[in-house]
């Protein structure tokens, strides 16, 4: 199977991290983007960018941090968007409603698909979004964790946006299965009268009706839509078997 393309509709899709204390953390970012098929970067007043250590923890996408955008307010950041959710763990005396990432994709993914832009807005590592900042998005979207502990950090929060973002955008994970060809009927048909002669041949049908047992092996196989490599695995093992058995016969008593 053909490796599938990543929609033309991510490129309206862009990542934007407000005021990022840790060049790390950008990279790592950039990192989770780059996963999922995402490629804009905007941020807004790093404390430090460009940055080798940036550069290292992007592992491969590196190249998404030479495109990145960097601005000095989120308005500029968010100049033509249309769609703006912001990632959020505190609770706000706000009346946005407050949604899943899994909630809030199927529109950002709609709108996106329409040809207009999209924001994926991160706060800063350790206060987060500000009031201001957050009253600059239309929505406001949480990862839900535990209550008695969550603490997760802004590469991890990009990484799960980005992933429902890619799962929910049609790309199926059929090109990394195997390509397997099932067995045609006449070599399963092959595989019974194999098996049939082995069972034979070493006695196992001795005080068996050997004829009932064969017809429910045949069954079994045609029912189990069996590949021609594993035929031809299970009819290696009984010419072994034969082999064995004609050895064994012919040793002197």
């Amino acid at each position: 199977m053909n490796k599938p393309e990543v929609p033309d509709f991510f490129k309206n899709v862009r990542v934007v991290l407000a005021r990022p204390s840790h060049p790390g953390n950008i990279g790592s970012a950039a990192r989770a983007m780059k996963t999922m098929g995402l490629t804009r970067l905007y941020l807004v007043e790093p404390r430090e960018f460009p940055s080798p250590e940036a550069d290292t923890l992007a592992s491969g996408a590196v190249d998404v941090l030479q495109r990145a955008q960097v601005v000095a307010t989120l308005g500029e950041a968010l100049d033509g968007v249309t769609l703006a959710a912001a990632l959020t763990s505190r609770r706000r005396e706000l009346t946005a409603p407050l949604s899943t990432p899994r909630e809030a994709v199927p529109e950002l993914i709609m709108r996106a698909r329409s040809g207009e832009e999209v924001a994926l807005v991160f706060g800063n590592e350790t206060f987060g979004l500000s009031i201001e900042e957050v009253e600059q998005c239309n929505r406001l979207v949480t990862v839900a964790g535990n209550p008695d502990y969550f603490s997760l950090n802004l590469a991890m929060a990009v990484q799960v946006m980005s992933y429902e973002l890619f799962s929910q955008g049609g790309i199926g994970v059929g090109h990394l299965k195997a390509e397997a060809q099932l067995a045609t009927h006449q070599e399963v048909e092959g595989l019974c009268g194999h098996l049939d002669q082995t069972m034979e041949r070493i006695g196992y049908y001795r005080g068996r009706n050997g004829e009932r047992l064969i017809r429910r092996m045949r069954t079994l196989f045609h029912r189990a839509s069996v590949q021609r490599e594993e035929v031809d695995i299970l009819r290696g093992f009984f010419k072994q078997v034969l082999r064995t058995a004609d050895r064994d016969e012919d040793k002197p008593a």
